[in-house]
């Protein structure tokens, strides 16, 4: 299957998935209503069909997280080794993708302080929750104090961390795997990248799979809560969907402001030479489809010499990622939020180092796959539920337009960073281009 074949079958799904939380919502509602044929019978029929589907997407995280992590090192590592440019553009990156973590925890929980969730719409939401599902919170990483955080970062025992979703102590473990396996001689290195390329392409055919019916799955999710909490749950979402748009909003606007400062080049110009980048990006969802005209637009208007933007933009599409630490925290922090787990010091610190080894592995997923292969890890570290996610899954297609967006702006800010030089400089400048 082609990448924009892929793309078209991705976004149609989407639609039918949202169809599928309406109807899920306005379903259970109704049967709170009028009552449903069954009753109880009937309810937990439609309650375990939900939880099947949610314990089947769940079974990937850790083969998926890890192997992909494993990949992802191994990818940027080649990368680096390719010259002092790359390793310039590495480099760019990883600053970039730290203060937008940081970004991410101060907006999300600004946001929520000025514009808190309605706790009437919570507790409602909440209490259509797949039964035990919600109350079940992971332990969280703040237990114990900083001292067994530390602790926790090396697992004694990868297997039992993995069957205990210590997820934390896996991407450490998977992170330290990737780089030993780039220290081997070529024919170790090879079967070992490939096997775990395997191992990556083979989790996310199944996840493929899982999605193919979630249709279904979010319908009897969606029965659940609609049964439980009444057609108010939808206030819920739509407060979701505002919060994290506004984090990615502010994200790229903050991208603006590092390009015109460190990429040294007026805020006019690189306004209008992105433009046409991310009206793709809007049209598409994907930053590939952008990749020809972000290499163009760098060339003919940024002030990026071919050879810049022929490296740095294919590897930013390949391994960078700055919207993901920032959507992903503020969907982790909403959850925390609407359940009533605790954000703590630890917690914070264990999930931006996961949010940020996770973005690496996960780039180049498409937008349903990579939203539950990203975000549950996160979940787990800091102790938040995952019943509620494929609920918010339904509702991915709109922040997943700001995502793109975020993508193209700061690939292309990126591409300008590394170019270095004052792009005032450039004749275009002075025509006014």
């Amino acid at each position: 299957m082609t990448r924009s074949r892929t793309a078209a079958v991705f976004t149609s799904l989407s639609l039918w998935v949202l169809l599928a939380l309406a109807g899920g919502l306005a379903a259970g509602a109704a049967a709170q209503v009028y009552g449903i044929p069954g009753g109880v019978g009937s309810v937990a029929l439609i309650d375990a069909l939900g939880q099947l589907w949610l314990n089947a997407l769940r079974m990937t995280i850790i083969p998926l997280v890890f192997s992909l992590l494993v990949t992802g090192i191994a990818s940027i590592a080649d990368a680096a080794a390719t010259g002092r440019l790359a390793l310039k553009a590495v480099g760019v990156f990883a600053v970039l993708l730290v203060g937008a973590t940081i970004y991410a925890f101060a907006a999300s929980l600004g946001l929520h302080e000025i514009w808190p969730i309605a706790e009437g719409a919570a507790r409602a939401l909440i209490a259509g929750a797949p039964p035990g599902g919600a109350a079940e919170v992971a332990q969280s990483v703040g237990g114990g104090g900083f001292g067994a955080f530390l602790t926790s970062l090396a697992p004694a025992n990868p297997i039992r961390a993995a069957a205990d979703d210590a997820i934390l102590a896996i991407v450490v473990f998977a992170i330290a795997f990737g780089f030993a396996t780039t220290r081997l001689e070529t024919r170790l290195r090879q079967p070992v990248a490939v096997f775990f390329e395997g191992v990556a392409q083979t989790m996310i055919v199944i996840v493929q799979w899982v999605l193919a019916v979630a249709p279904l799955g979010v319908f009897a999710l969606a029965f659940g809560v609609g049964l439980r909490a009444g057609i108010g749950a939808a206030g819920v979402l739509g407060h979701y969907i505002a919060l994290v748009c506004l984090a990615l909003i502010g994200l790229i606007l903050l991208t603006y402001v590092v390009a015109v400062i460190w990429g040294r080049i007026g805020l006019g110009r690189f306004a209008r030479g992105t433009a046409p980048a991310l009206v793709v990006a809007f049209s598409t969802q994907s930053s590939l489809a952008c990749l020809p005209v972000m290499v163009e637009r760098s060339v003919s208007h940024l002030g990026v010499s071919t050879a810049t933007a022929g490296l740095v933009l294919p590897l930013a599409v390949a391994v960078f990622r700055i919207t993901s630490t920032v959507a992903n925290l503020a969907v982790v922090i909403y959850v925390a939020r609407l359940t009533g787990v605790e954000i703590t010091m630890s917690s914070m610190l264990a999930g931006g180092l996961a949010a940020l080894a996770i973005s690496i592995g996960t780039v180049g997923l498409p937008g349903q796959v990579s939203f539950f292969a990203s975000i549950a890890p996160i979940c787990i570290v800091m102790g938040v539920p995952l019943e509620v996610l494929p609920l918010l899954l339904a509702v991915e297609v709109v922040p997943d337009i700001f995502r793109t967006i975020g993508n193209v702006t700061a690939d292309m800010a990126a591409a300008r960073i590394v170019e270095g030089r004052d792009a005032s400089a450039d004749p275009e400048a002075a025509a006014g281009i």
